[in-house]
């Protein structure tokens, strides 16, 4: 593809040769001739200066190179669809059903569904036009998963469960297993039936080993759009909202329930029955234990405003210099050094 066609569809500026091609995508560390790259900042900008590539989209704050480049504002964006243009087939899909795959009773196959090695679809599923399910998957009895949906290997999505379309779900996941519930007794610790189900709405993407435990009655949910990265825990009953993004090793307790356009950064911890509101921001490492209102920014353990949070970190660093203050201050003023120690001291 020309640089110029490719620029065009990017709807960027080219500044180099026009009638330069570019043929694949790759890093733009190990990119040779022939080869398109990209940089997403400014402080890559010295990539430049090395590269062999043929071509590097940039941001639009990059004004020239030594070598040809499409400034966008956007170069992730363009990037993705510069794969579309250049490598739309980077990830062959499987087709058809394997041999070994086993199907169950009144199993409802859409149009082109494929069907990987050795992938068990239970009694009363249903699968979407277009849904690959790949080797060693299982499809536990009355699911229903939609179109155009990718469920890569190793997956577990036990029964009544229900996914919406374009869903991405990778490998190790377990949609709908029991929700952790028992009562303690005298006999020990009695297991709590969990009737629930579910849901997954349209586009959602689940990351490696995410798992979504199924409603004690009713029903878990993830909202459309909703991205969730790897080993993600999310409990029974769980409402989490639209479009959120939630990062790797997050642990969501029971009933809690999420609003829309959340944002969870790696490892926070929310406790049971509290409500997220819309558009808030959950700092790394973060443990919540009560609600937070919309279009609020959290951090800490416990979470709070992040500018408070903020201000105590730095703060902790100046107590030995504020204790040897204060005890000059008491010196000062005659104050025994025995009155800064606890009784048992």
């Amino acid at each position: 593809m020309t640089l110029e066609a490719l620029a065009s569809e990017l709807k960027g500026e080219l500044i180099g040769d026009r009638d330069l091609s570019v043929r694949n995508i790759c890093d733009i560390e190990e990119a040779e001739k022939g080869d398109l790259a990209f940089i997403t900042g400014k402080k890559y900008a010295s990539f430049l200066e090395t590269t062999r590539a043929s071509c590097v989209i940039v941001p639009n704050e990059i004004e020239k190179a030594r070598v040809s480049i499409i400034k966008c504002k956007n170069p992730n964006l363009a990037f993705k669809r510069a794969v579309e243009l250049i490598a739309p087939d980077h990830i062959p899909l499987p087709k058809g059903v394997h041999k070994t795959a086993s199907i169950g009773n009144g199993v409802a196959l859409g149009r082109e569904v494929a069907l990987g090695a050795y992938a068990v679809v239970e009694d009363g599923a249903e699968i979407g036009d277009g849904t690959v399910i790949y080797a060693h998957c299982y499809v536990g009895c009355a699911t229903k998963i939609g179109k155009n949906c990718i469920i890569y290997p190793n997956t577990t999505i036990r029964e009544n469960v229900k996914i919406g379309d374009r869903v991405i779900v990778h490998p190790g996941c377990v949609i709908g297993g029991d929700g952790y519930g028992y009562e303690r007794t005298q006999r020990g610790h009695e297991k709590i039936p969990h009737l629930g189900d579910v849901i997954i709405e349209d586009d959602v993407e689940l990351g490696a080993c995410v798992t979504v435990d199924r409603a004690k009655i009713a029903h878990t949910r993830i909202g459309r759009g909703t991205k969730i990265d790897n080993l993600v825990q999310i409990a029974h009953n769980v409402t989490i909202g639209e479009n959120c993004i939630i990062v790797s090793q997050c642990g969501i307790s029971g009933s809690t329930k999420i609003g829309n356009n959340v944002i969870m950064a790696g490892q926070v911890g929310l406790v049971d029955h509290i409500e997220i509101g819309d558009n808030v921001m959950i700092g790394a490492k973060s443990g919540l234990m009560k609600s937070v209102p919309p279009n609020t920014i959290v951090w800490g353990i416990p979470a709070r405003p992040a500018e408070k949070t903020k201000m105590m970190h730095i703060l902790s660093y100046r107590l030995p210099e504020i204790y040897e203050r204060l005890k000059a201050v008491e010196e000062h003023l005659g104050i025994k050094k025995s009155s800064w120690k606890s009784k048992k001291q």
